[in-house]
């Protein structure tokens, strides 16, 4: 197996969180990092790591004890510019990710891992861009995917984004709100046996029969109902403010939710620094650290590797799976 790490942006903390991930031997299964060779070696010296880091040719030439680099050659040290945002750094950091994406097409490779990136900056290149879940979605041709967080407390996915609230409750649709939990159901039954789903409700105490609105009624339990048609063992719409507390306690191993802020707030409440992206849905596996790229503490030696180590744990664990 051979998972492969993005870089992430190079004035952010994704090079010093690398480096500490390997430098603690957390990362022990075999990867590869697809990013710049000049950088992760200026890291390492900056902070005082001495790690071994080490240029390759392919996928096919890592070798253990190393920080095995596929150098893509596109920084060099005088393109450092700690803590800001970076044109040069930002088209790097999506170039990271297309080429890892490319060689897990091409199954070279089982899994990604990315680190983060800074929106603003990879739009000074790119005006259109939204995000890495989008991005690769595209690059795998695939339409029905969605973002999944998992930590070790609760897992959570998302029917809606980054789009306004407003918008959001427009796409809350039986259609919509299916496929999302056949994509879930199918995703955690691959390291949970025989998971029980709960879908959360959109308005107070889930409309309470229609009487807070009828998106629960009319659209999400519809949706429930075929689900349950097809053997999934999922319950809703859940009342939004209970779901993540029965869900902690065991009581679901999976909460379908409806809107952004309603999934991130309970995970991140919960576990801010161990939450893992995992995005659903894709011919591929792919996870990523669930924080951004913290210019204000990059290169200080203080950033935390938990969400990395959680998300090179999921990838492991998912790419098993896929074999």
């Amino acid at each position: 197996m051979l998972i492969a790490i993005t870089m992430g942006d190079a004035n952010g903390v994704g090079p010093e969180i690398l480096l500490k991930s390997f430098a603690n031997g957390s990362i022990k299964e075999s990867f590869i990092v697809i990013g710049d060779y000049s950088v992760l070696s200026f890291a390492s010296e900056f902070l005082n790591y001495n790690i071994p880091v080490r240029k390759v040719e392919s996928t096919e030439d890592v070798k253990d004890g190393y920080l095995n680099v596929l150098d893509m050659e596109i920084l060099d040290r005088d393109d450092i510019d700690i803590g800001k945002v970076s044109k040069k750094a930002g088209y790097a950091s999506i170039m990271y990710v297309e080429k890892a994406t490319r060689l897990a097409l091409e199954e070279k490779l089982n899994a990604i891992v990315t680190l983060p990136i800074n929106k603003e900056a990879v739009r000074l290149t790119f005006p259109d861009f939204t995000g890495h879940t989008e991005f690769i979605a595209n690059l795998c041709g695939d339409r029905d995917y969605s973002m999944m967080l998992a930590s070790e407390k609760l897992i959570v996915t998302h029917l809606t984004t980054h789009i306004p609230l407003r918008s959001a409750i427009d796409m809350v649709k039986e259609e919509n709100v299916y496929k999302l939990i056949l994509l879930t159901y199918r995703t955690v039954e691959r390291f949970i046996r025989n998971p029980k789903i709960a879908v959360a409700g959109l308005n107070p105490h889930a409309g309470e029969h229609s009487s807070f609105g009828r998106e629960d009624e009319e659209e999400i339990k519809p949706a429930v109902d075929r689900a349950r048609r097809d053997g999934i063992d999922v319950e809703g719409p859940v009342p939004p403010d209970t779901v993540f507390w029965k869900a902690y306690n065991g009581s679901y191993n999976a909460v379908v939710c409806m809107y952004h802020d309603q999934g991130h707030i309970p995970v991140k409440l919960l576990d801010f620094e161990g939450g893992v992206n995992i995005t659903i849905g894709l011919k591929i596996v792919r996870t990523s650290v669930d924080h951004g790229t913290a210019y204000d503490i990059a290169y200080k030696g203080v950033a935390s590797t938990r969400s990395l180590e959680n998300a090179f744990r999921f990838a492991v664990r998912l790419a098993t799976k896929n074999n």
